[in-house]
């Protein structure tokens, strides 16, 4: 099955970048969807000529593409990357793909990474997203969907009602996070 979401990698090796010889740059580009396992990406680098069981054993994610996570790649281990991409199922679902990246710009890498370990593809069981994208004021429009959620009508009072300044309060007392395009909500 092909990828619907490209993610990619390069991978470098902290022996060949302090030593500035011909790895210092890292590896040529690892896309995931080429890959089933860790194995199949060492024997990749291994014929891409690095030495994994001498200079090049520490082994760092040099460069990634095509997802946004706001890490410090000096303590990520490749091989902890690549597999919690793989087992997240975000390669091959629009969804989760959509749903990683509010869970990341809300909680972070390192809190999504662990929802992945713990529940495999049913880490998208834990959130909700609110798509919002097309709002030009989301506090509001997610007010006033929570409102009719409840299904309280007060008639023509509704005019009234400061739905911008409720959906602030459901954010800030609840479990949601206001991130790019909507609303990310925590359903523990």
């Amino acid at each position: 099955m092909e990828a619907t979401n490209k993610i990619r990698m390069v991978v470098g090796s902290w022996g060949s970048y302090n030593a500035c010889n011909s790895k210092a740059m890292g590896s040529k580009w690892i896309d995931f969807d080429d890959f089933d396992d860790w194995d199949e990406v060492v024997e990749e680098l291994e014929k891409q000529g690095f030495d994994l069981e001498g200079i090049d054993e520490e082994l760092f994610v040099q460069d990634i593409e095509f997802i946004d996570c706001n890490v410090n790649w000096d303590y990520m281990s490749p091989a902890d990357f690549f597999t919690t991409i793989k087992e997240s199922g975000i390669l091959y679902n629009d969804k989760y793909y959509d749903l990683a990246e509010a869970v990341i710009e809300a909680l972070g890498f390192s809190e999504w990474s662990d929802f992945v370990d713990q529940h495999g593809e049913n880490w998208v069981d834990y959130f909700c997203f609110y798509d919002y994208s097309s709002s030009w004021n989301v506090e509001r429009d997610f007010g006033i969907d929570k409102f009719k959620n409840e299904g309280i009508d007060i008639g023509y009072l509704e005019n009234y009602f400061d739905f911008e300044s409720y959906g602030k309060d459901i954010i800030d007392e609840g479990n949601y996070h206001k991130v790019s395009g909507g609303i990310l909500e925590y359903c523990y």
